[in-house]
């Protein structure tokens, strides 16, 4: 047998060695699917079962198409370029510069990012006059880009009313000015990919032959159109090996459709699903949380997940009184694990909004500890990167108005507003670009004659010179070295400026025998393809990348990554599962899948948290334990504060309890109220809604008040917790601990008790 499948198991093994037919793998978390299919593909190649130009693989980052390259390379050295791995978006591209004029575009088109295509938008709908407080840029971006998701032309677009007749109109002029600038966006790259290989039967058979295997990675995350393309190059003799996990699909707000998973297994797959279940990751108690909340999913393809490595430690619940004690909590037991040898970058603190990390950053560096939230802005999205690559695109493609747009006064050369808007009037009245308008008014403009002079003399090392030779004279001789060299604090961007240069050389380096990429053609070519590349790219984050410091960012962030140990925090009904989702079944759904990402992260120590008050979006929210809480079996977790409430047989005990601690201290009284339940009473159902401090009381004579105590004859001692309505339609929400949960009741026909505690 194959030292390639040295070590896999017989799930693993099967995936690898599968006949010539199509397959659904459902790759349970660190399961090992990268390994699988890149596997899967070395083993087609040494077996000779096909040649590597009969390869396609199609993934949704860089990143994970690098790793495949990496690891593919390692178990066969010589693997040629022919096969074709990368993103959807690096596929298209790669199509679409091979076949631009079947496409009908020019060869040197250049790709725009999400912020060079809403100043697409803006200048369009500034041209337009349009009013933009009624149609934002930002709008009528997502307007193009979700039809264009869904295969949708201008002229395609059903428009029901006056305002979204509007944006059709806007969305045919942002296609013109596209086609007139020689320039694509992301969401134009692979619906031109796919309308050419739809139109043209030719192109699709020949694809369709040469691609007799296709891989595709986390299929759970593509939508309609991807999956529209992805059948482009299925022939009858084709095998299509989809691998993906329907419990992790939690991209729906960006059109990620997690029934294609159904639809393939029924279009291709059939039966044929082989299921990858064993843990390479987290101890056994972690999966059990989350294989247990997980099947509250209906419609699953089902799997279970299980490990070799023994239970491990409980999970840890922490209820803390304030968001403020619940960063506290963090910071203590995040500085205990430190001291014990558990390194800061081995430990990530997740949250399910942004809005969250405020408090969590102000506790660590009020305690001096390390941290780094992951994001931030990424290498060529940086203010430096963009004016540098601005040059080279307009070098490239002088009608690129966005390129001109960004560096014609930068840095400044006494090219003021007013003569820009002259230019724009005079380009749209010609119908010419800005850089032609701009060459016919230099004899007259001195500002803008400098610029064309600059540019015209800038031309001579972009098509003589290797490509960061002609880069690194293009930042000097263009003035953006001598502009961040006399800014106060521009030695960073100057050394990412350098880096840019650095980033040239890699892509020379790693694309010197990749005949498509390097086009061949001239220096001009190469640079074209270098910024294709750039625009492409995802990059990271940079800045103190080799400091150990604790990993602080979303749930959906930290998708394909693991930690040690992970904190879990804000679990509380309404900011997890989110507010906006529990208006729908389908809107839990994927906040429970999104959970079980954020379970599955941790390898060895898990921390949950909730707080039962919590500043958030200028207001106080009084917060309920998220149902995803009781969804966990109770033996799984360790109450870090014992809940208030215990078992149905100390009931009585706890009641009197509770009334001696409110006469004691009220708002302690309240927090223990609403404190987890213990092991041995988890029937409650902690399926409310979360509320805010800003809701006002059913009246001002109303005897009810947030965090009184009230008594019901069925449901017994209870804490209110929200209060809404007036008069015969005032209502009252009670959390009554383990045995009944939380209940909106009408308060005139509640029979409720006020709890005295004079």
């Amino acid at each position: 047998m194959s030292k390639l499948l040295d070590g896999l198991n017989p799930q693993q093994l099967a995936a690898v060695t599968l006949p010539h037919h199509s397959a659904l793998i459902l790759a349970g978390a660190g399961s090992g699917k990268t390994r699988v299919l890149t596997t899967r593909i070395a083993w087609l190649l040494q077996t000779g079962q096909i040649s590597p130009s009969g390869i396609l693989a199609v993934t949704f980052t860089n990143k994970a198409a690098k790793e495949m390259v990496t690891r593919l390379t390692t178990m066969l050295p010589a693997t040629p370029h022919a096969v074709w791995i990368g993103t959807f978006h690096g596929l298209s591209n790669r199509l679409l510069r091979t076949h631009h004029h079947e496409a009908g575009l020019p060869r040197l088109f250049q790709i725009l990012d999400s912020a060079d295509q809403l100043s697409a938008i803006k200048r369009m709908l500034k041209g337009l006059q349009a009013n933009t407080e009624k149609f934002d840029p930002k709008k009528v971006q997502q307007f193009i880009n979700q039809n264009k998701d869904q295969g949708l032309r201008g002229e395609q677009v059903e428009a029901w009313d006056t305002y979204n007749r509007q944006l059709v109109e806007y969305y045919l002029a942002y296609d013109a000015q596209c086609m007139r600038e020689g320039v694509v966006d992301f969401a134009e790259l692979l619906l031109r990919s796919h309308e050419l290989l739809s139109r043209n039967q030719i192109l699709r058979e020949h694809y369709q032959q040469r691609f007799r295997h296709v891989l595709i990675d986390e299929f759970q995350d593509t939508n309609r159109l991807q999956y529209r393309w992805l059948k482009q190059f299925a022939s009858a003799d084709s095998a299509l090996m989809a691998v993906g996990d329907d419990d992790q699909s939690i991209y729906g707000f960006r059109g990620a459709h997690s029934g294609n998973m159904n639809d393939f297994q029924r279009d291709y797959a059939h039966d044929n699903i082989i299921r990858l279940e064993q843990n390479y990751r987290s101890q056994g108690n972690i999966l059990d949380a989350a294989n247990a909340l997980i099947n509250q999913n209906p419609g699953r393809l089902g799997k279970t997940l299980w490990t070799a490595a023994g239970q491990g430690d409980a999970l840890q619940l922490y209820a803390a009184d304030s968001d403020q004690e619940e960063a506290r909590f963090i910071c203590t037991q995040v500085s205990t694990l430190h001291k014990q040898g558990h390194p800061l970058s081995d430990m990530a603190l997740l949250y399910r909004s942004n809005a969250q990390s405020r408090v969590l950053e102000h506790a660590l560096f009020s305690a001096g500890m390390a941290y780094r939230v992951y994001g931030g802005l990424r290498f060529f999205e940086r203010q430096e990167i963009k004016h540098a690559l601005a040059y080279l695109r307009l070098l490239v493609n002088p009608d690129d108005d966005n390129a001109f747009t960004r560096i014609v006064n930068f840095p400044t050369r006494g090219i003021g507003t007013r003569t820009l808007e002259q230019l724009d009037a005079q380009a749209r009245q010609q119908q010419t670009s800005l850089w032609r308008a701009a060459v016919a008014a230099s004899t007259d403009n001195k500002g803008l004659g400098r610029f064309v002079a600059l540019m015209n003399a800038l031309q001579d090392p972009i098509t003589t010179l290797p490509l960061p030779e002609a880069i690194a004279q293009v930042l000097d001789g263009s003035g953006l070295s001598i502009h961040y060299q006399n800014e106060k604090d521009g030695q960073d961007r100057l050394d990412n400026l350098n880096e840019l240069i650095n980033a040239a050389s890699v892509f020379v380096r790693d694309n010197d025998s990749d005949t498509d990429t390097a086009s061949g053609a001239n220096q001009t070519g190469v640079m074209a393809d270098f910024l294709a590349h750039t625009a492409l790219e995802a990059g990271t984050h940079q800045s103190g990348n080799s400091n150990d410091a604790l990993q602080l960012m979303t749930i959906h962030a930290a998708k394909g990554l693991e930690f040690r140990t992970v904190f879990l925090t804000g679990l509380e009904q309404g900011l997890f599962p989110s507010e906006l989702s529990m208006h729908e079944a389908k809107g839990v759904e994927e906040e429970r899948r999104l959970m079980y990402v954020a379970l599955t992260r941790a390898r060895e120590h898990l921390y949950l948290s909730y707080a039962h008050t919590r500043m958030l979006h200028g207001q106080t929210r009084y917060g309920i334990p998220s149902q995803f809480l009781n969804e966990i079996p109770a033996e799984l977790v360790q109450t870090i504060q014992p809940a208030f409430f215990g078992s149905t047989n100390s009931r009585r005990t706890d009641e009197r309890a509770f009334t001696d601690a409110w006469d004691t201290n009220p708002s302690a009284a309240y927090s223990h109220a609403n404190r987890r339940p213990q092991a041995n009473s988890r029937t409650a159902s902690l399926g409310a809604a979360s509320t805010s401090a800003s809701r006002s009381p059913t009246s001002s004579n109303s005897p009810w008040r947030l965090g009184m105590s009230a008594r019901h004859p069925k449901f017994g001692l209870g804490v209110i917790v929200n209060l809404e309505g007036q008069g015969e339609d005032a209502r009252v929400q009670i959390n009554f601990g383990a045995g009944h949960g939380i209940k909106w009741l009408a308060l005139a026909y509640a029979r409720l008790e006020a709890v005295s505690h004079a």
